[in-house]
């Protein structure tokens, strides 16, 4: 057992309130609301819009819509929008004939002939570029697509789901997103909260992810030490459940014996300060910019300008207060 275990051991709770929904663990009632609004949702064939801030489980949120869909014995296909260029994007979606372009040796099925019958779901939709945009806005309009380097229309049948962490009218406004596609995509949006925003998760989901852990045989925890415990609940998340994962792993990774203590946390979780890059200095007064621009937009209003950015109004005044902006 680690000799820098501090104060009181916190095991397993009993945690009866616990809901597990597709692979989403909440003891939040927001969550339960939110996982209720999903099961009416899904018995539609309407498009959705989830916005949700890195590592909130959106693409868990999509395979939910679907598996409580009526197309759930059908195909979900997934592709992530903001890590393809845009010709490999486009071929990705609509797929190509051979000879399309330079390597394009055979036919290839895209992600729509691949999901047929079933879901498609575009993560970070607010990145394909204004071409692709209006070759979507055909398959929704029309349920037809043309591959790439193709002349015949092809017929599909999917819903689709797709996901941003930012604000789709925001992108409209400054004319990178078409408006009809849009209204096209967002028939229904769903925003789901940060962790921040559901604190009551966090002790739930550390039991979750150190079972999930101790099942692959690394190591076998039952416990956390107070300072541990105290640092994980006091932590804000702003990389949300996905970065609490990489915590948890962290711990397996360099620690041992069966209590997770402070010393293996990564050092964020410390308090530790981490070198500043350049390239976080000016993200920073980017999003800094952001804010100012949507709350002059929105006239000084702070629940307009929080939809604008597409984060609610509690998570705006964290990040005004943050950039001495109140």
């Amino acid at each position: 057992m680690s000799s820098n275990i501090k104060g009181k051991i916190y095991h397993r709770p009993r945690l009866d309130d616990l809901t597990v929904f597709h692979g989403m663990v909440t003891r939040s009632q927001t969550m339960r609301t939110f996982f209720r609004m999903l099961q009416r949702v899904a018995r539609a064939d309407a498009t959705v819009l989830i916005r949700g801030e890195t590592g909130t489980g959106k693409e868990l949120v999509a395979r939910a819509l679907h598996q409580l869909s009526p197309r759930a014995e059908r195909p979900f296909a997934a592709l992530n929008c903001a890590t393809l260029t845009s010709e490999l994007l486009a071929s990705e979606l609509f797929g190509h004939v051979r000879g399309a372009f330079t390597g394009a040796v055979r036919d290839r099925q895209g992600l729509f002939a691949q999901g047929d019958g079933g879901t498609v779901f575009l993560d970070e939709v607010a990145e394909i570029d204004l071409e692709i945009q209006a070759r979507l806005l055909r398959v929704l309009q029309e349920r037809t697509f043309v591959p790439l380097g193709g002349t015949q229309p092809r017929s599909v049948d999917v819903r689709v789901v797709s996901a941003t962490h930012t604000s789709l009218r925001l992108h409209v406004e400054r004319r990178r997103f078409r408006e009809d596609l849009m209204y096209r995509i967002r028939v229904v949006p769903l925003f789901l909260p940060p962790l921040r925003e559901r604190p009551e998760d966090i002790e739930a989901l550390i039991w979750h992810f150190i079972d999930e852990l101790n099942s692959r045989g690394l190591r076998e925890v039952d416990g956390l030490d107070s300072q541990t415990m105290e640092a994980m609940k006091g932590y804000l998340w702003p990389g949300n459940i996905r970065e609490l994962l990489n915590a948890v792993e962290h711990a397996f990774a360099i620690g041992e014996g069966p209590i997770i203590t402070l010393d293996e946390l990564p050092p964020e979780l410390r308090g530790e300060e981490l070198p500043e890059s350049a390239s976080d200095r000016s993200e920073r007064e980017l999003e800094r910019v952001r804010i100012v621009e949507a709350l002059a937009e929105a006239g000084g209003k702070k629940g307009r300008a929080a939809e604008v950015l597409g984060m609610s109004r509690s998570t705006l005044w964290r990040k005004m207060r943050e950039h001495g902006l109140i």
